[in-house]
Order: C-alpha cells, then sequence, then structure tokens
C-alpha cells in the first residue's frame, strides 16, 4: 500500500492514530480520581451559562463574598509588587504574615499561639491536604459531620482515607455529639466546623472541649475548620486553641476576609508536627502565592470594611430568617455563623437537584441541592447562601417568593 494509502486527512498514519486510540483505551486510572463531583461548582456552571444566554441571576448557591477583597490588601499588593520580584517564599510562608496571624489569635481569642506554629496554604483546601497526609496512614477512619462542606470526603478518599460520616440531627443543630462519635470504632480523626457550612452552627466550648477530651483519651486527631471565624452572629465563635494546643486548626482568608479567589490560608499545628507538615509543604506546593501573601497581610489592616461587610451579611441573615419561613421553608437550624440557611424541603419535593434546577430555570435565582453536603439525605434539603448584597438578596427572595406561590398554586 502506497505512503497516501496509509495516510488519514490530517497527514497522520491510520496506523498510529488506531495504535493511539488503544493506548487511551488502556490507559491507568486511579480509584482514588472516582471523588464525586463539587455540586456547587456544576450549580455556578448552570447559572453562568443562564447568565451568557442574557438571563438575570441571582446568586445564592456559592460561598462566596460579593465584595472584592479588602482596599488594604490591593494596594499593599500593588506598593510590593513595584520593589519586589515576589519570587518563592519559604515553604511555611512570609514570618511578617505568621506574626500578624500570631497576633489575631491573641487579638480574638486571648490565647498564644506562636508564629512558629503556623503554616501558611494555598487556602484552606492545600491545609486539609497538609493535615490528612501529616495525621493519617492510608486506610484509616476519619469521621465527618454529615451535613458538611463536601470536600473533606472528597479529599480524605483521593487520599485512601476512608470518611465515616456522621448523621448529624437537628435537635443537636448538625453538629457531632460525644455518642456519635464514641460509636465509631478504630477511629483515627474527627474533624469538626464551627460555624459549620452547610448549616451554620457553632459549637461551644463546652461541647467542643467533650469531643476535643474524648479524642484526646483515645489518640483520635482532632481538627477544627474555623474558616467562617469573624462571621458570627449569637455569641463568639470559640477556637478549638482554646481548649488544647494538641490540635490541627484550619483558617482561611476566603470568608470574613473576602479573597476567596487568592487561594491563601493558614493552619496551626502542633510544635510536634511543623516540621512534618513543612516537608510535606515543601514538596507538594514549595510555598502558598507570594502575591497573595502579600496581600493577606494588608487584608488584615482592613477592619472598617470588613466590618462593613459583617453588616451586610447580618442583615441578609435577617432577610432570610424572616421571609424564608413565610415561603414554606420552614424546617431550618437558624445560623450562629457563616451566610448560608440550610433547609429541609421534603414537604416540597424528594429530589432537590431537579428541584434546585426548576428555582434556576422558572425563578432566575441558583441554589445548592444537599446533595453536595449530605449523600445520604440531601436529596431532602438545599442552601441558600446570603453572602452576596443586600440588594440581591433582596430580589432573589423576592423571585422565590414568586416562585413558590405559582407552585402552590398550580397544585
Amino acid at each position: 500500500m502506497s505512503t497516501f494509502g496509509l495516510l488519514t486527512g490530517g497527514g497522520v498514519p491510520e496506523t498510529t492514530r488506531v495504535q493511539a486510540q488503544f493506548r487511551r483505551v488502556l490507559l491507568r486510572s486511579s480509584s482514588r480520581g472516582e471523588v464525586d463531583p463539587f455540586i456547587v461548582m456544576d450549580v455556578m456552571e448552570a447559572a453562568r451559562r443562564e447568565e451568557v444566554a442574557g438571563r438575570s441571576i441571582i446568586h445564592m448557591e456559592v460561598g462566596q463574598p460579593g465584595t472584592a477583597a479588602p482596599v488594604a490588601a490591593r494596594e499593599r499588593l500593588v506598593a510590593e509588587m513595584g520593589k519586589d520580584a515576589l519570587g518563592y517564599t519559604v515553604a511555611l510562608g512570609r514570618i511578617d504574615l505568621r506574626e500578624r496571624i500570631s497576633k489575631l489569635y491573641s487579638d480574638w481569642y486571648g490565647v498564644d499561639v506562636p508564629a512558629s506554629r503556623i503554616v501558611v496554604t494555598a487556602g484552606s483546601s492545600a491545609a486539609f491536604t497538609l493535615a490528612f497526609t501529616a495525621l493519617f496512614d492510608q486506610g484509616e477512619k476519619v469521621a465527618i459531620g454529615e451535613p458538611g462542606y463536601p470536600s473533606y470526603r472528597n479529599i480524605l478518599k483521593a487520599l485512601s482515607l476512608e470518611a465515616v460520616g456522621i448523621q448529624t440531627r437537628a435537635e443537636d443543630r448538625f453538629q457531632p455529639v460525644l455518642a456519635d462519635v464514641a460509636a465509631i470504632k478504630d477511629l483515627a480523626g474527627l474533624l469538626v466546623a464551627s460555624p459549620a457550612n452547610p448549616s451554620g452552627t457553632m459549637l461551644d466550648r463546652d461541647a467542643l472541649k467533650v469531643l476535643m477530651d474524648h479524642c484526646a483519651a483515645r489518640d483520635i486527631a482532632f481538627i477544627s475548620d474555623e474558616i467562617y471565624h469573624g462571621i458570627q452572629y449569637d455569641g463568639r465563635a470559640v477556637s478549638a486553641l482554646e481548649v488544647s494546643d494538641e490540635v490541627f486548626v484550619i483558617n482561611s482568608f476566603s470568608k470574613y476576609f473576602s479573597m476567596t479567589g487568592w487561594r491563601i490560608g493558614w493552619m496551626v499545628v502542633p510544635q510536634s508536627h511543623v516540621r512534618t507538615v513543612e516537608r510535606l509543604a515543601q514538596n507538594m506546593f514549595i510555598c502558598a502565592p507570594h502575591a497573595a501573601q502579600v496581600a493577606a497581610l494588608g487584608a488584615m489592616d482592613g477592619e472598617a470594611e470588613l466590618t462593613a461587610n459583617y453588616a451586610v451579611y447580618a442583615e441578609n441573615r435577617r432577610l432570610m430568617l424572616e421571609q424564608l419561613p413565610l415561603m414554606g421553608f420552614d424546617q431550618i437550624a437558624p445560623p450562629d455563623g457563616a451566610f448560608y440557611v440550610y433547609a429541609d424541603v421534603s414537604r416540597h419535593t424528594d429530589d432537590s437537584a431537579a428541584f434546585c434546577s426548576e428555582i434556576l430555570r422558572d425563578a432566575g435565582v441558583s441554589v445548592t441541592p444537599g446533595l453536595d453536603f449530605d449523600p445520604v439525605r440531601g436529596h431532602q434539603t438545599i442552601r441558600f447562601s446570603y453572602a452576596r448584597s443586600n440588594s440581591d438578596i433582596r430580589e432573589g427572595l423576592t423571585r422565590l417568593a414568586a416562585f413558590m406561590a405559582a407552585k402552590e398554586a398550580g397544585r
């Protein structure tokens, strides 16, 4: 056969093309990669497509402040970019940022956390990856509350760890209690979040201490997700560091400091684990983005702006708790913090994903189905985020009210 006969129109020999297809079919894949999708990101994409098509969409799906990084953050970065190449930092992060975070613990909680125990990370996601890798061996069990942030479960699976979901209850404000944890055999770790996503509920000091004491007595590593600290309404958010130093505490500049896309967070670890985490960070991430570290330093001086942002969340919370029950969304755990309302919608649907799609299509409001947060019961729940502006939330509630009224009238 001539060379011409072996070629396709693109000039690639037919035998080469077939071989390439065959290799693609046989390419290996890891079971660790078989994680569930982060559904809220898919919801965001569906909302984006609607906007591209020309529709007005109110975003109540994603936990992202509607505000930019504080002015002080952006100004600090501009100033430093003019005099520094912003190359690598050390793996633990800039010492001035770690010292400033240390001061935050003194100011907010009255605890002494030396900068040497603080690790600056590429968002809280990197902190969870580092924490899970430093603390647990393949196959070990880590308990997480459900409903809860879906990436806990998925990162654990990707690291060949077993996520054990605790089915929390409304009467416990969707937080794990001692009986839940004690019932799990051979537990290596417990992760709690306060304020929690998606419920916004918090653990007080006594409840936190009961769980931490249990874990300490049984060599169970305790990880506290505190990324919504600074956004609380009924009482003060308590840090696990007020109870013990033998914990991993994870925080972020994404929420209170309004820096989601900057991908910058931090973790406080026991002194005994600093070098372990440092070695992992060196190899897995090198360092957190230097520009984001600079901006984070500035953000911590933007208190007036951050306080104004908080006032927006507080007013949005008031509106949500006032108006959602009037529409039939009355089975909720009133949020102590964060910027979410988690609602039981079993009166309206047994398919939260389809219900959210209907709300997006008919009302132009994007909300998240509970399946993201609870794979067992999430088909009967949805999460509303109220992180956007007051005007957005008011408009979203108006649209939701009209949608629910029409739905009721059509029965």
